[in-house]
Order: C-alpha cells, then structure tokens, then sequence
C-alpha cells in the first residue's frame, strides 16, 4: 500500500466547490436526509453497526462535521462520545478500556470525537511513552479494530480532518476576538500549536500503520468539510445494503 503523505495532499477545496458553494450546501443536506433514512433501517434491522472516527486538530470542527452529518438520525440508536483527557480510574486502567465499552452495539451509530488515537498522539509528541510504546499500542488498536469489525458487524470510517496551520490559526484567534465564541477558548490550544510539525508526523505515522485505512479529509472549508464527510457516510451505508424486516407472523 502506497504511504500517505499529508504535506501533498490539499485542505482546501477543489476549484468548482468556489463556483457553486450553495450546490454543496443543498447536495449535503439531501444526503443527511438519507443517511437518517437508512439509520432507521440499521436500527430496526439490528445487524450492522457503524463506527465514525473524527480525529484532527484543534479547530478542525469535529463537533460541526458530526452535527451536520447526523442531524437527521433519531436519537435511538446514535451517540457521539468526546474523548478528554482520562480520569483517574480510566488511568488506571489499560488505554483501550475506556474505548472498548463505547463501541456501537449492533444496529446503531457511535461518533468518536477524537479517539483511541488520542493515546498514541498527544503522549508521543510529549514524550509520555517511548516508540516500543506506541508501536506496541498501534498493534493493539489495529487488533482492536479487527476485533469490531469480524465479530461485531462494525463497519469503521476513519476521517483525518486535514487543516492547514494557518487556516487553525485563523480558527483560535476567532475565539479571542468574537464573544460568541470565547466559551471554545483554551489557551492551551495555543500552547499545542507550538507542536504543530510533531503532530503531523505523529498522524501521518499512525495513519501509515493502520489496518483500517483513513480517509483524508480536506476542512479547511466548513461547508466542504460537511459535505466531504457526509458523502462518505453515506456512501458507506449504502453498501451495507440494508432492509425494514418483514412482518413478524403471528403466533397461534
């Protein structure tokens, strides 16, 4: 398999997105619509279960892809995690543990906001564990994902959510100038950013090294970013070829 290379691939837009913004925006709301048609039928049917992983940046509007590609889904049968930093019990544990018990269950959606990665990432590029440690870690996410996948149904979408540093830059200093938007602020964000070259070669490491290939998905354009995202869900739903189960007949 060919290796990624994050530095060639673009965050921006291809060149027709700028003269039809509003067809991108339509195009995506209808394909919302049916992704919430066919998670109906994922719920009643009760034999898939979808995994979506959204892992990037900070400002890479993980939160807006979610709500944007699943505002049509009933709350039956869909959630969406954030992964912080971990607790104390979750510390005390193995790092897969507090990620194992919110896998979707057959018939539903699970949305990781940041992920299982998120203990490869942030403690490589701070040093917290040394390269045995996070190859060991890699395999044991690769296994785990297989795990899902073969004894589960669990089909898994994992987006990188490709920003540029200067549109991330953009990004914060909008939480600084704009009131409704200081609630987001977090100085340490800014502190991260001074990492910005490490977390890049963190990601596209753990990206090269994954069993379940990623999809790299350009954001620094909000609509393109929904719309980018949407169309891949949906894609993949539709391939599970899905239906309603028949009428149950009636017992004598």
């Amino acid at each position: 398999m060919k290796k990624i290379k994050l530095a060639n691939i673009s965050t921006k837009p291809p060149k027709d997105y700028y003269d039809d913004k509003k067809k991108y925006k339509e195009e995506q709301k209808d394909m919302a619509k049916e992704i919430g048609e066919l998670h109906e039928i994922m719920f009643a049917e009760g034999k898939n279960s979808l995994l979506v992983v959204l892992q990037g940046m900070d400002t890479s509007g993980k939160d807006g892809a979610t709500r944007e590609t699943f505002q049509y889904c009933s709350p039956n049968g869909i959630n969406a995690t954030s992964f912080k930093k971990p607790t104390d019990e979750e510390f005390a544990h193995d790092f897969l543990w507090r990620v194992h018990k919110l896998a979707p269950a057959k018939g539903t959606i699970r949305v990781f906001i940041r992920s299982h990665y998120e203990d490869v990432l942030i403690q490589r590029v701070h040093g917290w564990i040394d390269e045995e440690h996070v190859s060991k870690r890699i395999n044991a996410i690769n296994a785990w994902e297989e795990l899902l996948q073969f004894d589960n149904n669990t089909t898994i979408l994992k987006f990188y959510m490709h920003l540029s540093e200067e549109r991330q830059g953009e990004k914060l200093q909008e939480r600084l100038d704009e009131p409704d938007k200081h609630w987001k602020h977090n100085y340490g964000d800014w502190e991260e950013r001074k990492h910005w070259d490490k977390y890049r070669d963190a990601y596209e490491d753990a990206i090269n090294r994954s069993s379940v290939p990623w999809i790299i998905a350009p954001v620094d354009s909000r609509t393109y970013r929904n719309w980018f995202i949407t169309k891949k869900v949906l894609e993949t739903m539709r391939e599970l070829e899905m239906k309603l189960p028949k009428l149950a007949e009636k017992e004598s």
